[in-house]
């Protein structure tokens, strides 16, 4: 299958959740709105569970893109790691399943794949990965810290205390999650991670 007609299906399952509890997506409408016969959607996604954690996946994945997009925005660490989490907020506040993915809070109108890896019988790559393990919220945090501390402490930059580095990305990540459990006021994230980040030496 073409990747067109793959996201073109996992677009429609977006639409569809965004409409309905998953539970009351059905397969057939999905195919119907992609434009393709049912038969294709199992062929590239082999069940509804295969659909469900193909979509959790490209959505994982557009949020870790973002985070790049985000680090790579600014050269001042500090407003590196504040658009980090505005970007973590955000999303998390536009996407119900980043949202579900970050705080591990998966509601009935979500589907709720397990985060193991499950058997995969698929030819096709993209869903080999898909039903590999899937992040969890501890998993989020560990890989935007990562991608923080490689991005601030990488070539050309003063080589900051690695470790302090590291603390300092990793309160920034779990700051804006916070604010996503629980919505802060006047000046938002960006207020919060600013003054946290002033105590640390970033």
């Amino acid at each position: 299958m073409m990747p067109a007609a793959r996201e073109s299906l996992l677009d429609a399952a977006y639409t569809a959740l965004a409409r309905r509890p998953w539970s009351a997506v059905r397969m057939v409408d999905v195919a119907a709105a992609a434009g393709v016969s049912r038969q294709t959607l199992y062929n590239e996604f082999g069940s509804k569970e295969g659909l469900a954690r193909a979509l959790v996946r490209r959505e994982a994945d557009g949020y870790l893109a973002g985070v790049e997009r985000a680090l790579a925005a600014h050269t001042d660490p500090r407003e590196r790691l504040t658009a980090t989490a505005e970007w973590t907020a955000a999303t998390a506040r536009e996407n119900a399943l980043v949202r579900a993915m970050l705080t591990g809070c998966w509601s009935e109108r979500l589907p709720a794949p397990t985060l193991t890896a499950v058997p995969s019988s698929s030819a096709v790559p993209a869903q080999r990965r898909a039903d590999g393990p899937l992040p969890s919220p501890g998993d989020f945090v560990a890989l935007v810290r990562d991608r923080a501390v490689a991005a601030l402490g990488g070539p050309g930059t003063a080589k900051p205390d690695t470790a302090e580095l590291a603390r300092s990305c990793e309160l920034a990540v779990r700051l804006a999650i916070s604010c996503v459990s629980a919505p802060p006021g006047e000046g938002g994230v960006t207020d919060l991670v600013r003054a946290a980040l002033h105590r640390q030496s970033v």
